[in-house]
């Protein structure tokens, strides 16, 4: 009798501690912590303008607020000003992060950020006209053989990102000051044009974009 009720007693307390291990290990919840967009506004644009700009991101959550970013893509365009006729295309990427400055009570994955990146492009260039002042004044303009070269940049980023109908689809908006860091040169000329950085005579300019994101 005394082996039955100690048998009992033990399968009561092994059940027991069993129930108690299960009820305290942490349930496992899985949170989105990825997302990849499309920019939709200049891809839309490149089919009316002389620029063919195509690019896409994906980013990762880090912590709560900080997320880290990382952007490819492709961009073709022409400078025709001034007396200049130029082309460039190529690839460019750009790494960095933003800050959720403030969320979306309903969704934790919307609302207003800001941050930064830095920027490269690797493309090939060519000057069919390229204006200089030649003896007593007058303009005559020179040509530059097709060339490989390579800029890199830095650029803040401002934006909003919003929920579409409780989906997993966001809209994406933001602009980008940028500010040439280096560049290589052909014939010690600063380019006019460098894909993924713009089309400017200075070292700044400003991108925008509009981006259709999905949530994973």
């Amino acid at each position: 009798m005394k082996t039955k009720l100690t048998f009992i007693l033990f399968f009561s307390l092994s059940f027991f501690f069993a129930q108690e291990k299960d009820s305290i290990k942490p349930k496992y919840k899985y949170e989105p912590n990825l997302a990849i967009g499309v920019d939709v506004l200049n891809a839309a644009m490149s089919a009316f303008s002389d620029r063919k700009l195509f690019q896409a991101h994906v980013s990762t959550k880090v912590k709560k607020n900080i997320n880290a970013v990382l952007d490819v893509g492709y961009d073709k365009n022409i400078y025709q000003k001034g007396g200049y006729d130029a082309s460039a295309n190529g690839i460019f990427a750009k790494l960095g992060g933003f800050y959720l400055l403030s969320m979306d009570h309903e969704d934790k994955d919307s609302g207003f950020y800001a941050g930064g990146k830095l920027g490269a492009s690797f493309y090939a260039q060519e000057y069919k006209s390229v204006p200089i002042r030649a003896f007593g004044g007058a303009d005559q303009y020179l040509q530059l053989p097709a060339s490989k070269q390579s800029s890199y940049w830095v650029e803040a980023m401002v934006g909003a990102r919003v929920q579409l109908f409780k989906s997993n689809f966001y809209v994406d908006v933001n602009a980008q000051p940028r500010y040439l860091a280096y560049t290589s040169k052909q014939e010690e000329m600063q380019p006019m044009i460098i894909p993924g950085f713009g089309k400017s005579s200075s070292k700044f300019n400003v991108g925008f974009s509009w981006n259709i994101v999905y949530q994973f």
